[in-house]
């Protein structure tokens, strides 16, 4: 039996996928968890074969509670779930250890493949996925400016987009607001951009966020 807890802010989106996994007899949803917060907790309790992890939520968010899943249980895998297939958003989850990425408008058939090959051991990426990060990679010239930032780079960048303040991002992270803003400063020099909303509305146009965040 696969053991899986989900991890999505939106109970509506946790049930969808629920019934889902509830008709497959390998599989048992041992928990559901609304944060990352919740879902590191819940994967200290009940060590999961499998978490399905929903890469943007408010508060720790999916990269964050994936790389703290990963140091904590090393025989949990990780599942990352996104609205975007867009690079860096796939190579970014898979750099700091996930073992799959899916996009939640992915089939059910694929959902539960990608469960299976996860839980054997095995990454899985959907083709196109794979693809395009692959393209990525032989090219030298990407037109992607976040393709630049590190995985914590990214994860902060994320939530400023998201309007959180630089005092809570440090807490959520354990880390200082002097190295917050370091890591801020380093990003918006490569990003070329100056404030907040600049860097909102570039990853608006790149289509790492939801046109109802601006």
């Amino acid at each position: 039996m696969i053991k899986i807890i989900l991890v999505d802010d939106h109970e509506l989106v946790r049930t969808g996928i629920r019934r889902i996994l509830d008709d497959v007899k390998d599989f048992s949803v041992v928990s559901e968890a609304s944060s990352g917060e919740d879902a590191v907790a819940l994967c200290r309790r009940n060590a999961p074969d499998v978490v399905l992890m929903d890469v943007n939520m408010p508060g720790m968010g999916g990269l964050e509670a994936t790389r703290k899943i990963i140091r904590m249980a090393e025989n949990t895998r990780v599942i990352c779930l996104s609205m975007h297939k867009e690079h860096p958003i796939p190579a970014q989850v898979m750099q700091i250890g996930a073992f799959g990425f899916l996009t939640k408008d992915a089939e059910h058939e694929e959902m539960i493949r990608a469960i299976y090959k996860v839980a054997s051991g095995q990454k899985y990426l959907a083709p196109d996925i794979a693809q395009t990060i692959a393209i990525s990679k032989l090219s030298a010239d990407s037109n992607n400016p976040f393709d630049a930032l590190s995985t914590r780079e990214l994860n902060i960048a994320m939530r400023l987009t998201r309007g959180q303040r630089v005092p809570d991002i440090a807490e959520e992270l354990c880390i200082n607001a002097k190295t917050v803003n370091t890591y801020r400063y380093r990003m918006f020099e490569k990003l070329g951009v100056a404030t907040d909303v600049e860097l909102t509305h570039l990853a608006y146009r790149h289509k790492l966020i939801d046109p109802n965040a601006l």
